[in-house]
Parts: structure tokens; sequence; C-alpha cells
């Protein structure tokens, strides 16, 4: 059965209250255009994880200014103006998790692993409600799963199977997010038959991809 559908009909498997995972970093990476039609579709009380909230006109943080989410979980939030004026207001939850901490919790989900034990944050307040584990005699903070009900990523260029290629930095949050959603979406940059892509630049198999956007971009 094929996998490919419209944008539109990506933007429509996202559902009011839904957890949702945005592959990119500054906007390098993201689903421009199922971010877009996501705008237009108004759907609300959205959770957000995602390494940042991307610009004002560029990545989530368009959606951050249609104030489609009720919460957003990133490692930093400092390029959007909106997302810390919305934080400081109290209209939106923000949790800002280190970069590095967010991806192994957004790992932890994907390889079916109770969370990570880190040092990142102990004795700040990152460590606020959180567990701590002694190990060897050492505290660490335990950082749970980060899991999603729909990931929606990009891919410079996606076969028809979903198998995956990246080029340079856009690979980022994108190939771990892929394995942490009960629904995973990619935006093709270029879409290509089963067997174009050689195994050896195959970085994402398309066995976790459930739907395929053509999205037109250059690759």
């Amino acid at each position: 059965m094929s996998k490919l559908i419209s944008i539109q009909d990506a933007a429509s498997k996202i559902k009011d209250g839904d957890v949702i995972m945005v592959g990119g970093f500054l906007g390098v990476g993201c689903p421009e255009k199922i971010i877009d039609a996501l705008c237009a579709s108004g759907a609300k009380d959205l959770t957000l994880i995602c390494n940042d909230s991307g610009f004002i006109d560029k990545g989530p943080g368009k959606l951050v200014v249609n104030k489609q989410f009720r919460k957003i979980i990133a490692s930093h939030i400092g390029t959007n103006k909106e997302t810390g004026r919305q934080m400081l207001a109290g209209e939106t939850e923000v949790v800002l998790t280190p970069q590095g901490t967010l991806i192994e919790q957004i790992r932890c989900a994907g390889f079916g692993l109770g969370g990570v034990l880190t040092k990142t944050g102990l004795g700040t307040e990152v460590e606020n409600g959180k567990e701590k584990v002694v190990v060897d005699g050492e505290e660490f903070l335990l950082e749970k799963p980060l899991k999603a009900d729909v990931a929606i990523l990009f891919a410079n260029r996606v076969d028809h199977f979903g198998n995956m290629n990246f080029h340079g930095a856009t690979r980022n949050f994108n190939e771990i997010m892929a394995t942490a959603a009960d629904l995973t979406i990619v935006e093709a940059g270029e879409l290509v038959e089963v067997g174009e892509l050689h195994p050896d630049y195959v970085h994402t198999p398309g066995i976790f991809i459930d739907y395929i956007v053509d999205g037109g971009h250059e690759s």
C-alpha cells in the first residue's frame, strides 16, 4: 500500500491535544510545508517536542505565533521572541531541557529504554521534581523517555517505502525522532523510486515511516 499522502492529509493526522515532534535545528531540516498546512488546520492545545522553537516566520515558530501550543519542550527558545513572550505571560508552558538530555530522552522512547541517567542539571532548577539515582556512589538524574503521538520530519531524499537520506545538518533530530512516535510522517525534498537510494546512504530505514509527503524542495 502506498505511503504517499497529500500535505493537507498529513496535517489532518494531528488532532487537538496531540504531542508532536518536529524535526529540525533552527529551521534547518524542518518539514516547512507540513508546518504551513498545520497552521492552516487550526489544531490547538498541542505539545511540541523539538530542539528549538524556530523563528517567528520559520519552522515550528509559525505554530507558536498561531498559539497552537499549550506546552513546548525544547533545548532553547532564544531565536523566537514570541515563545519567550508567551512563556513569561503564562500563556504557554515551556520546559527548557539541555540539548543532549533532550535527544537521549527521545532516543529512550524510540529504543524501548526506561530513561537516561545524567549529571546534567544536578544542583540546578532542572532537577526539581525528578528522581535521583545513585550508581557506584555517584548521583544522577533520571530523565524519562519522551514519546509523541505524531512526528513530522524532513529528509532530502526519500523513496516510496520511506527510506530516508539526509544532506549535512538536515539529519539533526529527524533521524532519532523517526523512532519515537506512534505515527511518523516525512516530508521529502525529493521523492525517488525504491532502489534509487544506495543502501549505504539510507540513514533511516522506511520501516519507521507511516506516511510520506512530496514536498518538492530542492535536494
